[in-house]
This record gives structure tokens, sequence and C-alpha cells, in this order.
């Protein structure tokens, strides 16, 4: 038993001291003027008093204080630092238009709600005295339209060959009709669903029995019939004025892929390739690329020959901040200084508005000189020596945006367009064959384009597919519409 317990009266009388904030001298201050045993008593209330606002804080930020009988498994071998806390209020600024539901067009249903008796004590109402309206809008009892085809066929006397009507409403030898079709594919592949979760949507919500075989199996039929729409999406991508590139780690068959993505303003193309290097770059691109090609700092791109290149000032920034967190010396200090400067000096000469050419050529050659003059530093620390090699190996693209209006100095808008399928991985972990891999590839980047390019994606393959088998050709690519921003 500890001693504050043997000597409850000295340590109520301590008590009053204890405060946070004592000072060390405050400390022996008071213990030079007590006796041995409230001495300890002293200490063993400080040691309390310790611990318990240890516990008040760690209740506060969830944070586990370890001690010898906290469990290994309850002490986090890394912990996240908490979010900074948010300066200024939550949403938009004061003056902001505001955003909401537009009103709809038509009224399909009209209801009145009356009373008769008053809800709070039962006396019998009068008539209203005054009405309100309020709209709301539902989604009605769904039940599976089932059609019965009767196909009539005809000898031709000319040729002599027996022809039937064709049903355009479904493929070949389907059970379900090209809407479900096109709606299933439209939710794992663009929205990223499980396949678990779309068959019991379909079960229970929308009373269509189907297996798990049955929907992948019509999923590869459908990226057959739009292979030719994919292998235009990858053709415009070539031709692209401008084109961002990015790639992530991809699974087929329990063996390592990657899922490059080649995206502009008006299309997304996913390609899966055994390789992170060349030779995939060479399979979908080619030898030359007649564009901007905006990139991070992978080397392999640097193998194309493009007409202008520019590299992620992003990722350069994010290196910065990550050398920062543990390089304090003064070069590397010094050096960042310097190099941060030159990059945000650049952004806002892009950004500024209303200066004449002269001024503006001048602080572009002044530029050009700072990163020449960056490139040459030579330096004892590790991190300058290796981010000088960085850029004077890729000088000649980072500031290709300011001379073209096109290219911007980041590739976010790739990491944008690669984000639907890192979240995909996380949740199908990968492709259990080629097949599938190349059904993987097809539907997102239809799908994708589909909306980048302003266009009701399931419609679009629905009435798509209503031509193929009706004519036997699939239509056209759709282009933007005039719609789209």
């Amino acid at each position: 038993m500890g001693l504050c317990y043997i000597f409850p009266v000295a340590v109520k009388e301590l008590e009053k001291y204890i405060k946070p904030g004592l000072t060390e001298a405050e400390v022996d201050e008071l213990l030079s003027l007590k006796p041995d045993e409230i001495r300890w008593a002293f200490l063993e209330i400080t040691a309390r008093w310790q611990q318990d606002r240890e516990i008040l804080d760690s209740s506060q930020t969830g944070e586990i204080i370890p001690d010898s009988s906290t469990p290994s498994g309850q002490i986090p071998v890394y912990e996240k630092p908490n979010a900074k806390r948010r300066r200024g209020k939550v949403g938009a600024r004061e003056g902001h238009p505001g955003k909401r539901r537009e009103a709809p067009e038509r009224i399909d249903e009209v209801r009145e709600h009356t009373l008769e008796r008053c809800p709070c004590c039962g006396e019998a109402l009068e008539a209203a005295f005054e009405e309100r309206e309020r709209i709301t809008e539902d989604i009605p009892e769904v039940k599976p339209v089932i059609t019965k085809h009767i196909i009539k066929r005809y000898r031709c006397k000319h040729c002599g060959k027996t022809v039937e009507g064709r049903v355009t409403e479904a493929l070949p030898r389907a059970a379900l009709g090209n809407k479900v079709l096109a709606l299933t594919a439209w939710m794992h592949y663009a929205l990223g669903t499980t396949m678990s979760q779309i068959i019991a949507v379909l079960n229970s919500h929308l009373s269509f029995k189907i297996s798990e075989g049955g929907l992948v199996e019509m999923w590869h039929r459908l990226a057959k019939i739009l292979d030719e729409w994919y292998e235009q999406i990858a053709l415009e991508a070539r031709s692209e004025a401008v084109l961002h590139a990015d790639e992530t780690g991809w699974r087929v068959n329990g063996k390592t892929h990657w899922l490059w993505c080649f995206t502009s303003k008006n299309l997304t193309c996913y390609f899966i390739n055994r390789s992170r290097g060349l030779p995939a770059l060479l399979e979908f691109m080619g030898e030359t690329f007649s564009g901007c090609l905006i990139t991070d700092f992978w080397s392999a791109y640097n193998l194309i020959a493009c007409e202008s290149r520019q590299y992620c000032l992003a990722h350069m920034f994010r290196e910065i901040d990550k050398v920062d967190a543990s390089n304090k010396s003064e070069e590397w200090k010094l050096f960042k200084k310097k190099l941060t400067r030159l990059l945000k000096d650049a952004v806002r000469l892009n950004q500024a508005e209303g200066v004449d050419d002269e001024t503006w050529e001048s602080r572009y050659a002044r530029l050009l000189d700072r990163l020449d003059i960056i490139c040459r530093e030579h330096d004892s620390d590790h991190d300058v020596v290796r981010l000088c090699k960085r850029l004077r190996k890729y000088s000649h693209g980072m500031f290709t945006f300011l001379i073209d209006e096109n290219v911007h100095h980041t590739n976010n808008h790739a990491e944008r367009e690669i984000r639907p399928a890192v979240i995909m991985r996380k949740v199908i972990q990968q492709n259990r064959g080629d097949k599938a891999a190349h059904t993987q590839e097809v539907l997102m980047s239809v799908y994708r384009t589909l909306k980048l390019r302003g266009h009701d994606p399931v419609k679009t393959v629905v009435d798509a597919l209503s031509i193929y088998l009706e004519t036997g050709k699939l239509p056209v690519l759709p282009g933007v519409t005039m719609s789209d921003g």
C-alpha cells in the first residue's frame, strides 16, 4: 500500500499544492520543507496526477498509452497522425450561389392529405384555412418485363435462303435483355460494384434471377462487340495533341501486371500488360508520339520519342516535402528554398494576367537560367545530388506548360482517371485470366470515355447494341456532346 494511504492527513494537506505547471525549483522547495514520510507521499500524488492526465489526454485523442500491462496487439506498429483542423467554416463562401435539385417539370400524381380530428386532443376539425405544397420523387415498384418473341421465318423466292425477323432487344441465345446487360456492366466496370452486390440487387429488388457465371459470360460477349469502340478510343489517344499517362499495379491470374491509363479531356483508355516498361508502351503507342505527353518521372516514358513533354510538378513538390521531413541539413534547406521558389514562380507566371509579351519573355528566360543554375549545383548532400541529377535529366520538360496553354503543369488528370481502377482493384483483387483482363480494359475504357463525352453510358450502349443486332455493324463511337463542358 502506498504511503499516500498511510499518511492521509499529510496527503490531504499536500493536494492543494498539486497543480499543473509546477517547476522543478518549486518541487525542490516543497520537498525540502517536508519530512521524509510526507516527501514520499508528495511524490506518489504527483505520479498519480501525471498518470491521470495521460489517461485523460489519451481518451480525448484516441491514443493508446502503452505500459507494462498493455497487450502487444494493442500497440500500433504505425500510428497515423491526426488530420489538421479545417480552417474556417465548412461549406461555400458567403455570396456563393447555392446548389439544389431542380423542380420536376411534370406532376404524375396529386394526393391530398386531410385530417378529421386533432391528433393532440381528438377534437373535430373544421375546414382547412390554408394549404401548402410539397413535391416528392420516388421509384415505383420495379417488375421485370417478360417478352415472348415470336419470330417469323421466310423463304426467299429469289435466292432460296431461309430468313427470319431479328430480335434487337437481346443478344442471340441470351435470356436477359440489353438493358440489364448494359446496366450491370456499367455498375461493375464503371462504378466498381461487386458481382455479389449486383446479383443481390437483381434478385431482391428487380426480381431477376441470374448466376455469377451467366453474368460474366454476358460481359465477355459485350466486350467482344464493343472491342471496335475500344480500338477507336486507343487510336484517338495516339493522335491526341495532349495526352496524360500513368500506371498502377494489377493482378491477372495471380501474377503481377500493370494497368496503364492514357487519357485526355475527351477520352480514357485503359491497357493491361505484363510489362511496366518499354514493351507495353511500344505495344500501345509505338515508337513515336506526335503530341505532348504529360507524365510523372517514371523513366520508361522517356523511351518514346515525343514532340514535347511535360513532367508533373506536383510530383516534384511532393518529393521535396518527403525529403524535407527527414533531411534537416543546411545544404538541403538552401537547395529546397531555391527550387521551391523557382517552381512556384513558374506556376505564378502561367496564371498571371495582363503581362505584356516583352515582360513575359524576360521572366520566362530568367526561369530557364535559374533552372540551369540549380542543375549545375554541386553539393555533398545526397538528396541535393539526387534531385539535381533528376532536374538535369528532365529539364527539357519542366516548363512546357508555359509555352502551350493546352498543357497543364501536373498529371492530376491521369491520376483522377486511374483512381476508379484503383478502387476496383481493391474490390475484385484480380482478373482470373487474359480474357477477363481484356474485358476489363474494354468495358472500363468505353464507359469512362462515354462519361467524359457527356453521354448516358447505359443508354448509349443499349442503343448501339440494338443497331448492331439489326445491321450487324456497330455505330461510330459517339463524339463530345455540345452540352459537355
